[in-house]
């Protein structure tokens, strides 16, 4: 596989999750000239040889061409989960956002794009085996982050044809965990005010087995080395991101020391909606049902082209995700801001 020796990256959403990781590994990497990090607020601290830039890419004020002049390859992260409530808010974000910065790199005429997808591309699928890149990425049309990351996959279809000489890639990832990230993700999808102590093994009576609730996870330092190698390597298309074991009732049941307990979907999608509708949780019960559906992914691609293997299991990430979101742990961002409760 070809190197791109002296490249200079950029980074959108470069403080979230996926970002804060992939910003250290490249200021790490004697091969990477130069790191831009663009960022809605740039942070008090961040890795030595990592330029910052002030940016939301929404607004006509950012000129993503100027930022995106002179680079190698722009990895393009940037994400709102929320509002849950108001989908239009996400939409101009996320899609139009997005189609902003394919623009731009088209635009600043910059070689390679990489693009962060997700598992939540894919329609519906199977559960009791793995799919690859190739099956269908309409998402599930009723929930809005999956509705977003199928459309920006058409965006990119039609980017693709408009611009051969771009080298894309789409990374479609599992669920992401770091221990720095818990704080973020317990505010995103359980709500500011749930009591890290709370999460507990022993607190819980029982863990709720959920019909079609069996998914994969991935520790984001894992991912940002396939991202890395991404942007730096000569690969195109699609790759799924993944650990092993995917995650279900026995696996967590076991990591946890509770006893599963079946549990009808239409009765734990009840309580979600009922929490949801009178804004007690920020996950919407659309999104559970698209979770129910996304199908488990096979990695070989990722492993076979990219050279890429994660380092730890979906147990060991959900594991220290899990301590994290006990201990309030977060980063210096504004994103990742950690913040223990009870």
């Amino acid at each position: 596989m070809s190197t791109v020796t002296g490249s200079k990256i950029v980074v959108t959403g470069a403080t979230g999750n996926v970002g804060t990781s992939l910003v250290r590994l490249l200021a790490d990497d004697p091969d990477v000239r130069s790191v831009r990090g663009l960022a809605r607020r740039i942070p008090d601290l961040g890795p030595a040889r990592v330029e910052w830039s002030e940016a939301d890419l929404t607004s006509e004020e950012t000129d993503l061409v100027r930022e995106f002049q002179g680079a190698d390859a722009v990895v393009h992260l940037a994400w709102a989960f929320q509002p849950t409530h108001d989908p239009v808010t996400t939409w101009r974000t996320n899609v139009l956002g997005g189609i902003r910065v394919f623009e731009a790199v088209a635009a600043a005429k910059v070689p390679a794009l990489v693009h962060a997808s997700s598992v939540g591309a894919y329609s519906p699928g199977p559960k009791d085996h793995a799919v690859d890149e190739s099956w269908p990425t309409h998402g599930w049309p009723d929930a809005a982050y999956t509705r977003e990351k199928a459309y920006l996959e058409r965006a990119l279809d039609v980017f693709e044809h408009e611009h051969p000489g771009v080298r894309v890639v789409r990374m479609r990832p599992a669920f992401l965990f770091k221990r720095e990230s818990a704080s973020e993700q317990r505010r995103i999808f359980a709500g500011r005010f749930l009591p890290g102590p709370l999460v507990r093994p022993e607190l819980l009576p029982f863990l709720p087995d959920i019909p079609g609730l069996r998914v994969q996870a991935l520790h984001t330092d894992d991912a940002a080395h396939a991202y890395r190698l991404a942007a730096q390597g000569g690969a195109r298309g699609a790759f799924n991101l993944a650990a092993e074991p995917p995650l279900d009732a026995a696996v967590l049941g076991e990591l946890l020391g509770v006893r599963p307990v079946r549990l009808p979907r239409t009765a734990a999608r009840s309580a979600i909606a009922a929490a949801w509708g009178l804004r007690l949780l920020p996950t919407s019960p659309h999104l559970f049902d698209a979770v129910l559906r996304l199908p488990l992914m096979d990695c070989t691609r990722a492993h076979t082209e990219l050279g890429w293997r994660p380092e730890h299991t979906a147990v060991e990430a959900l594991e220290e995700f899990l301590h994290g979101v006990r201990e309030g742990a977060g980063a210096a961002t504004a994103p990742l801001q950690g913040r223990k409760i009870g």
